[in-house]
């Protein structure tokens, strides 16, 4: 049996930098890679003089390790993760621990969950979001698996993890896929944040003809209110980098194509499979799916001419209005994402902690943001809370901002400026806050082609109408 406290599966960028960030913490780590060059190439730089053994082989890690074993896995998702999982199962012994450390599709790390539980193995998939920095000096790490597991790898996580307010960003969240379902719509929060901050800048930007330095300051005076978070920071920083070769602003030459990774789009699915609104999200997703039709686009632009108006009212009032509105597009962009979580917990049995999910948040991650502590204290307030809206802090903060959310919008339709995020999130909270919507008639409509029966106001029970023959009777008498 061996003396190293950890083995990791997979020397990426990520899986690198985790390596790092556990041996500073006081972790001796074993490390293998499928491309034996990378791993030489590790340990004669980053790794160099560390308390790390690189590996050719799985049984060579496997014998570095002490028992019980805890071996991470940092590869691709899908296919590989399966493959190096069965090379290892026939390695190690009952009771070993294998940790699935990417970005895992939850229903897949279910499925591994109950087949290793079969054959004594425990099983932890965890969500790491910070990217490449927050791998080397504190990521957001959300485990889901056995809870005997997570004890076995809680002092390396509660070391390596984010700290936010002294506390680590990492707690055990549920069994089998749940933390790998709260990864996945973090990501989706993540998509539709980034999608209401793109819209935000392109309003001002068309709109106002705002510099890229005006712009960076605008969002870097965002960032000291109720907006700060990381993603404003970053995208602050973004306008004041100016390309070398041209001196323009790098930002105005990054071709208009957002790529995807598809856990944006996961989240959208599956909140269609639980029943749950993401007006948000999915239309974040959209946005990305649109943004790749760049050569229709062009050509579309030639022949398709919007409304040809220009902005003449006030400007300032309207960079005031576009803060306002994207902090009361993000409020209904997470109230989506929280009701999420909750209903996926009662259809899956993760009894998430959401208020514990929020305090993850806070630090390491991409979506970290100053109100997240308003969202986890708005659940400590009331555990049951079946809707972020219907919280007094966060029902104030979108009633006071609402009109400016419906004046952006509106000044970007009449722009033609398209803002399909923050119209999902207007269109979200009105339709929350609509006590009759318009699906009487859809329902109507259902039993009429498909005899699907429907409910009444007045009186208990199912019922079907003949629609047509009492439509004939009554169009013939009228």
């Amino acid at each position: 049996m061996g003396e190293y406290t950890v083995g990791l599966v997979g020397l990426a960028v990520m899986g690198q930098n985790l390596v790092l960030n556990m041996e500073r913490n006081g972790f001796p780590i074993a490390v293998y890679n499928r491309t034996a060059e990378r791993t030489r190439e590790f340990l004669s730089a980053e790794a160099r003089g560390k308390r790390i053994k690189g590996c050719y082989t799985l049984e060579e890690l496997v014998q570095s390790l002490a028992s019980p074993r805890k071996i991470m896995l940092m590869v691709q998702a899908g296919k590989a993760v399966d493959d190096v999982i069965q090379q290892l199962v026939p390695l190690i012994d009952r009771g070993d621990l294998i940790i699935d450390g990417g970005n895992s599709f939850y229903k897949d790390t279910e499925r591994r969950a109950n087949t290793l539980a079969e054959v004594g193995i425990n099983y932890i998939g965890t969500g790491v979001s910070g990217g490449e920095y927050g791998a080397l000096h504190g990521p957001a790490i959300m485990p889901g698996g056995q809870e005997d597991a997570y004890r076995m790898v809680e002092p390396i996580f509660t070391a390596i993890a984010a700290r936010a307010e002294g506390e680590p960003c990492v707690a055990h969240l549920g069994p089998r896929g749940a933390g790998h379902y709260v990864k996945m719509v973090h990501n989706g929060i993540e998509y539709g944040d980034m999608q209401l901050i793109a819209e935000a800048y392109d309003i001002m930007h068309r709109a106002l003809d705002l510099s890229a330095t005006e712009l960076g300051e605008i969002f870097a005076g965002w960032n000291e209110a109720e907006l700060e978070s990381y993603l404003i920071e970053i995208t602050r920083d973004i306008f004041y980098v100016t390309d070398e070769a041209t001196g323009r602003p790098l930002v105005d030459l990054v071709l208009d194509e957002a790529q995807q990774k598809g856990t944006g789009k996961w989240t959208s699915q599956d909140a269609m499979d639980v029943g749950m609104p993401l007006q948000t999200i999915n239309a974040a997703v959209e946005s990305r799916i649109i943004s790749a039709l760049k050569g229709q686009r062009v050509a579309a632009s030639s022949v398709l001419p919007g409304p040809g108006k220009r902005f003449d009212a006030d400007r300032a009032a309207l960079v005031d209005d576009v803060r306002k509105a994207l902090f009361a597009a993000k409020i209904c962009s997470y109230a989506q994402g929280m009701g999420l979580l909750r209903a996926a917990s009662d259809e899956y049995d993760y009894d998430l902690n959401l208020a514990t999910v929020a305090k993850l948040w806070r630090g390491g991650c991409i979506i970290r943001a100053r109100f997240l502590n308003d969202i986890s204290a708005a659940y400590e307030r009331n555990p049951t809370l079946q809707n972020l809206l219907l919280d007094p802090y966060f029902r104030d903060a979108i009633l006071s901002r609402q009109d400016a959310l419906r004046r952006v919008i509106t000044t970007a339709v009449q722009l033609g400026i398209p803002c399909l995020a923050m119209s999902a999130s207007l269109a979200y909270f009105d339709a929350y806050r609509t006590s009759r919507l318009p699906a009487n008639l859809t329902q109507a409509q259902r039993d009429y082609f498909g005899a699907h029966t429907y409910r009444r106001t007045d009186q208990e029970g199912v019922f079907h109408t003949e629609w047509q023959d009492l439509a004939a009777t009554a169009r013939s008498s009228s």
